[in-house]
């Protein structure tokens, strides 16, 4: 099975943080430019280092905060991981990428104790009517170019439009060469496409007289994401002032799962 990153060493530092070198392939290739990585899968690799970063038995990510600080260079990168804030109930751990002598991507996570709540679970995300093995593919997210809309595919829902709508996604794709993909790492690392299923001004890039890349990706989770299909019930609202925001309910076969935040620069497309 092929793989978005092939990993290249790790170094434990003194101060007890981590420090992972990788190599993406062209799997982890971005839409907007071809010498840029993905954020989708960008965002799968920080998952998989901070969920194996000095795990807790009684613990689990329930939020992932990225900032995208500019370019991700389709290059050797390395995740520094660490520790910001211990604690045995409540952790805050962060990890940095960085590639060609900057920092790219900085992600941090909220680790928080488990229990049982069973009995005063309740949601008010309503859970899909459909099972995405009985949708129709949908191809039209096949208009955006890159190595990474290529290797995932896409089932839409009945009512999907411009600016909201339900989309499924899913891949074959192993997140690191040679090692089993975790669920959460596979699952969050579709997440980012929320930002291009149901977009105000079209889709596919060629035609696009407006880019709008996202800054960030924020991810809520209320329980742990299972499974091999991730839906995307994605609303995308564009501001008079060049400000956009994309906001998801995030779904697995069993149900929604969590929410997902983008705010977007809206800008003409250089031409």
């Amino acid at each position: 099975m092929s793989a978005y990153y092939n990993f290249i060493k790790r170094e434990q530092q003194e101060d007890g943080s981590s420090v992972a070198h990788y190599q993406p392939t062209q799997h982890a290739q971005g839409a907007w430019n071809e010498h840029e990585q993905h954020m989708a899968p960008a965002t799968g690799i920080l998952t998989a280092e901070l969920k194996g970063f000095v795990p807790q038995a009684n613990m689990r990510i329930a939020r992932i905060s990225l900032d995208i600080l500019g370019l991700i260079p389709l290059d050797d990168f390395t995740i520094t991981t660490r520790c910001i804030r211990p604690g045995k109930t409540i952790e805050l751990i962060e990890a940095v990428m960085s590639s060609r002598g900057r920092d790219a991507i900085i992600a941090r996570a909220w680790r928080l104790m488990t229990q049982d709540t069973s009995a005063i679970a309740g949601l008010e995300d309503k859970k899909s009517v459909y099972k995405p093995e009985d949708l129709p593919a949908w191809e039209d997210m096949k208009g955006w170019p890159g190595g990474f809309i290529e290797s995932v595919r896409f089932v839409a829902e009945p009512n999907r439009r411009s600016g909201c709508g339900m989309v499924w996604v899913t891949n074959d794709v192993d997140m690191i060469e040679g090692e089993p993909t975790d669920d959460m790492v596979h699952l969050l690392g579709m997440a980012d496409t929320a930002n291009g299923i149901v977009p105000r001004v079209g889709l596919g890039l060629s035609n696009l007289e407006w880019m709008f890349p996202n800054t960030d990706l924020q991810i809520h989770m209320h329980r742990a994401p299972q499974g091999r299909w991730l839906g995307i019930e994605a609303v995308q609202q564009y501001g008079a002032d060049g400000i956009g925001l994309t906001s998801a309910v995030l779904h697995d076969e069993h149900g929604p799962f969590g929410r997902s935040e983008q705010i977007l620069t809206i800008r003409p497309m250089p031409r």
